[in-house]
């Protein structure tokens, strides 16, 4: 079985977790701080997604593992692991911004093979296998592709926030930033999937989890781009990122991010 054979089922989990989302974006909703110092939020939204997913594949796949934010693993040693965020970017959420989406991803023997970023505020879904990527959503539905960027100086460079990163990693962010024609900060898993459209280059960030990031892989290299750790090794376990859509902006960031 390939992962392709869990595209119409992804997109019932997509489906599902976005009626359940909606109803509480932009409303008075109640955040709570999952951190004793500092800000992470979770609402009910968050939770009752990941209610939702988990409740579909026990249904659909009892023999399938599940890795979420909210309720962490189950059967993680399982062939077929779901990994899930209901809401990557609750703090735009909350915000009533709309950079924020739900991410599914699908690992099989540890390796992401499917993913999709379903954002349902604006009804976009970015999906890739690795081999391919895709959009559908009002602007219509097509293939994904990275664009070239030859030189860090022409690279447009995002980050969620260089204030999530410790003063080592945020100065070593800060030697990209100053060589990039243009650093943006914000977009969360938005930004991860403007990078597959084409629309900018560089993606850095710290302190991501299995969950913020598995679902991501295959949309990146589906349309062509290259994700690593900072050392250079596979993204799937988290921890210090880089995403590129042209591997000589990759490979020039890279060394500044090791130096």
């Amino acid at each position: 079985m390939t992962a392709i054979d869990f595209t119409s089922f992804v997109d019932k989990l997509a489906t599902a977790s976005g009626e359940t989302i909606l109803p509480f974006f932009r409303t008075a909703l109640t955040v709570e701080n999952k951190l004793q110092r500092g800000f992470d939020p979770v609402t009910a939204a968050d939770r009752a997604a990941e209610d939702a997913m988990r409740s579909l594949i026990r249904g659909a796949f009892p023999e399938h593992g599940i890795l979420g934010e909210e309720y962490g693993s189950e059967h993680a040693d399982a062939e077929y692991v779901w990994v899930l965020d209901p809401i990557d970017g609750t703090k735009s959420f909350i915000s009533g911004m709309v950079a924020w989406g739900t991410l599914i991803g699908l690992m099989r023997f540890g390796e992401p093979v499917y993913g999709m970023m379903h954002q349902p505020f604006t009804r976009e879904r970015f999906t890739g296998d690795s081999g391919a990527a895709h959009y559908r959503g009002p602007a219509g539905d097509r293939d994904l592709h990275v664009r070239k960027c030859e030189a860090l100086s022409d690279a447009v460079v995002f980050t969620t926030s260089p204030l999530l990163m410790n003063a080592a990693d945020r100065a070593s962010f800060v030697k990209v930033e100053n060589k990039a024609k243009l650093s943006r900060y914000g977009g969360d898993c938005y930004a991860y999937c403007m990078l597959a459209a084409g629309q900018l280059d560089i993606v850095i960030d710290t302190e991501m989890k299995p969950y913020d990031i598995v679902a991501l892989i295959p949309i990146i290299l589906g349309a062509g781009g290259i994700v690593t750790t900072w050392e250079g090794g596979p993204p799937q376990a988290g921890g210090r990122i880089i995403a590129a859509g042209d591997a000589r902006t990759h490979a020039a960031a890279l060394e500044l991010l090791k130096s």
